[in-house]
């Protein structure tokens, strides 16, 4: 049996904050419970940059940042368990609350003062949205994809089409590309890319991959491996148009199709939910049930692990607070999803420099930009039109085998033309000593440049575990 004021269910980017901002509230003792053996989530495997602009002002990838998360977490005192999978909570006659945690050894049991749901999201299916057809091997979700390539070295085929425009399925698009891939289309069932538009700008057009709107996948075609798919396009309430389908061959079907709340916890001690599994909680993050909080993507999808992050400080916070007897903070709805998403605006330039995503244009008569909300934004703009540059993301194998990739980056942006270069040459690059994050892993002269790469993880198959197993 343990014990402790706060207990964390979840060491993602929300979970970790969380943790973080319990302990320095005041909370003599807090614990996070893990169900993968390595803490971080889904940040581990997002091996592309982007991360960390508002929280640390500065572009991370998601194995940075959650080596960012994790420390604050541990340094602030809390105590990450990994391998802990928890089954059920139970509400105690006293207030207080037992949490059941499956492990290696047998269940585990904490007893606590408040929760904090941190419990993340899964992806919708095929089975979530009946595509017609054969079931033959080769359909994944995008957060599937990510893994097999990012994180086992599996490629998972070699003619791509992508159903869905979400984040992280233009990411895979780019992704793809890069390692070799043709994405044959992306089919989007709405009149607009679901998407941050950054990514529509840097992942599907910069590389020229046709996206269809008001399109779907009408029907899987192959026995035992996939063989093609058929499209078709939609009328205005969401139809198959007759006589639209055309097949594409390919061995891959990417799905990339929404998000669920995973909340399954959150029931077992009656937690009030919403039809799409979201947490119901008023301003202060608190659920129906007193002293059970929720963050980030388990209460709402949100669009950035940065408000995710800031999310989670408020719910650890507030954790504290109701313990001893302290207004609690509000959390600002509108920082849960404010970027632009879809296509970006014909003839601009969309800044990445924040995930505001700005269209920015230049207007020749007046020899100005128009569209951007700061200065950075016409720089931008400009470096755009005359020099573009990119930081290259991708991953190297080691001496831990084949399937055990190292996540590394540039330690400076490129010209955006010699990515794929780059990319081609990392492919033969094998590390067989141990690394640290941010140590140089590969320099070379590529057109007169010198190009140096840095781990943006630790090697090992434990890589970043900074806790108790």
């Amino acid at each position: 049996m343990f014990s402790c004021d706060v207990l964390v269910i979840g060491a993602g980017p929300g979970g970790l904050a969380a943790a973080c901002s319990a302990k320095k509230a005041g909370a003599e003792k807090v614990i996070v419970l893990e169900r993968d053996r390595k803490a971080g989530g889904i940040l581990n495997q997002c091996i592309h940059n982007g991360f960390g602009l508002i929280r640390y002002n500065e572009e991370l990838t998601g194995p940075e940042y959650a080596y960012r998360a994790i420390r604050e977490a541990s340094d602030a005192g809390a105590e990450i368990l990994l391998s802990r999978h928890v089954s059920s909570i139970e509400k105690k006659e006293d207030g207080t609350y037992c949490v059941s945690a499956y492990t290696k050894d047998g269940i585990e049991t904490y007893d606590t003062k408040t929760i904090v749901l941190a419990t993340g999201c899964r992806e919708r299916t095929r089975g979530n949205i009946s595509i017609p057809g054969s079931r033959p091997a080769g359909v994944f979700t995008a957060g599937v994809a990510q893994n097999l390539v990012n994180v086992r070295n599996v490629m998972i085929g070699k003619r791509v089409v992508i159903l869905g425009s979400g984040d992280i399925g233009l990411i895979m698009a780019r992704r793809l590309t890069l390692e070799g891939a043709k994405v044959m289309a992306i089919a989007e069932i709405m009149p607009e890319p679901t998407s941050l538009a950054r990514n529509v700008s840097q992942c599907v057009q910069e590389f020229g991959i046709p996206l269809y709107v008001r399109t779907t996948v009408s029907r899987i075609i192959g026995k035992r491996k996939l063989e093609a798919v058929e499209l078709s396009d939609l009328d205005q309430n969401g139809k198959v148009i007759p006589g639209t389908a055309r097949r594409i061959d390919c061995d891959a079907l990417v799905l990339s199709v929404g998000l669920i709340p995973e909340n399954e916890v959150a029931q077992t001690v009656g937690v009030r939910l919403f039809a799409n599994n979201a947490v119901d909680t008023d301003k202060f993050l608190q659920t129906s049930v007193p002293g059970v909080f929720s963050c980030g993507n388990s209460r709402h999808v949100m669009d950035l692990a940065d408000y995710v992050s800031e999310q989670g400080e408020l719910a650890g916070r507030n954790a504290v607070h109701l313990i001893n007897g302290q207004d609690m903070e509000s959390w600002d709805e509108e920082k849960s999803n404010c970027m632009k998403k879809g296509f970006p605006e014909k003839g601009s330039v969309t800044c990445t420099i924040c995930p505001n995503g700005c269209q920015v244009i230049w207007d020749e008569k007046t020899g100005t930009f128009t569209g951007n909300r700061c200065k950075r934004g016409a720089r931008f703009a400009m470096e755009e039109k005359s020099n573009p540059v990119r930081t290259v993301t991708t991953t190297i194998r080691t001496k831990l085998g084949e399937d055990v990739l190292l996540p590394v980056r540039t330690a400076q942006k490129v010209p955006k033309d010699m990515v794929g270069e780059i990319v081609s040459r990392l492919r033969s690059v094998f590390v067989d000593n141990d690394v640290k994050i941010g140590e140089n892993v590969y320099s070379a002269d590529i057109d007169g440049k010198n190009i140096c790469v840095i781990a943006t993880s630790d090697t090992g198959k434990d890589q970043g575990f900074s806790a108790i197993l």
